[in-house]
């Protein structure tokens, strides 16, 4: 049961407690600014390393340095490294050398989630920033976005579970010694230079994919975020813990159903008292559409000043906090990273200059 659910006041009797909202809700402007930035560092990231790696493809052609150090901000794009990572600390009590920035991001992005839910896939995300562009897109052109039947709604959902606990069986049957030893080969090494080869040469079978995958976000909401994405079901999961939850004030709610309406994650929220669901993103959105005073908030835990009326007041979360506070859990992270110089992966020249030619003739070591 995603949430407990209380019955809902007659519109008539909450009518008459409703306070139309005073000031206008700002928290898609500042979430829209923080995607936007985040999206804008992973470009900028993604150019430094294309021409990083660019420089070793040219190795031969008289072009004997690279033109620029490796950014190891890629990592953040490797996030079974990361879970590989995460593993390997627990058992051994050591940080990685190969490929380290992807731990601390990780870690980053999961504590994020245990405080704020899935505040990462709705703010920080970049895949999820273009999901949610292409689904605004497909409303504009087709005047509307398709809602699944519950019956294959569900079922598909379930897939990103399916494909989360493939990775964890995999990752969690390998010893500490087997971890390290995956990282050290040749396709450990370099598979962020793989991860990069597999967009810039994509066979037809895998762009078929891709753009099965974008036309369908056309229509559905967030088509890879709520179904396929096992990253997002990872970070789904963490985010039950969190304190922080979307609460209803049901004496000033005025049933109105525009909450509902407007949850990417498809929740029931004018029914609910607080959303306990691993779907819900914090993305707000339900907040801002909310015509009533104080009636939805992203809030921690409610005061009872009575047995019969939670109070929200002076616990609720300015989407300002929100971003501050995945700030400072994302640079507090890097921080760390550099403090323990554990961010930037250190191998000699040359070892790139041997693998990164032969990048894609290299085979995962478990086949």
């Amino acid at each position: 049961m995603e949430a407990r659910r209380m019955v809902s006041q007659p519109a008539s009797q909450t009518r008459k407690s409703w306070v139309r909202r005073q000031q206008p809700d700002r928290s898609q402007l500042i979430r829209h600014a923080v995607q936007a930035s985040f999206l804008l560092l992973n470009a900028w990231i993604g150019i430094l390393f294309y021409r990083w790696v660019r420089s070793f493809e040219q190795g031969g052609s008289g072009m004997a340095q690279p033109v620029d150090a490796r950014p190891a901000g890629v990592d953040g794009w490797l996030p079974i490294a990361g879970l590989m990572h995460t593993k390997f600390l627990f058992l051994t009590g050591h940080l990685p050398v190969i490929h380290p920035a992807a731990l601390f991001l990780f870690l980053a992005f999961v504590a994020i989630s245990l405080l704020l839910k899935r505040a990462f896939c709705s703010w920080l995300c970049p895949v999820g920033t273009l999901s949610e562009a292409l689904w605004h897109l497909g409303q504009w052109i087709f005047g509307r976005t398709l809602r699944l039947p519950r019956w294959l709604d569900i079922p598909l959902r379930s897939l990103k579970y399916l494909l989360l606990g493939l990775f964890v069986v995999l990752i969690g049957s390998m010893s500490a010694l087997a971890l390290e030893q995956f990282m050290q080969t040749p396709y450990g090494l370099i598979v962020d230079v793989r991860m990069l080869n597999f967009f810039r040469f994509m066979s037809l079978t895998s762009a078929i994919v891709m753009v099965a995958i974008g036309l369908l976000s056309l229509g559905i909401q967030n088509f890879w975020c709520r179904y396929l994405c096992p990253y997002g079901a990872l970070l789904g999961l963490v985010a039950t813990l969190s304190p922080v939850k979307i609460r209803r004030e049901t004496s000033a709610c005025i049933a109105c159903g525009k909450c509902a309406r407007h949850c990417p994650s498809h929740l029931p929220v004018d029914k609910l008292v607080q959303i306990r669901s691993a779907e819900c993103t914090a993305c707000m959105e339900c907040v801002a559409v909310c015509p009533a005073q104080d009636a939805l908030q992203l809030a921690l835990p409610a005061h009872r000043t009575s047995r019969q009326t939670p109070q929200w007041s002076g616990r609720q979360l300015h989407p300002a906090t929100v971003a501050a506070v995945i700030a400072l859990l994302f640079l507090s992270a890097v921080a760390w990273a550099h403090w323990t110089h554990h961010w930037q992966t250190e191998l000699p020249r040359t070892v790139y200059q041997q693998l990164i030619p032969e990048a894609n003739f290299l085979s995962h070591p478990g086949l």
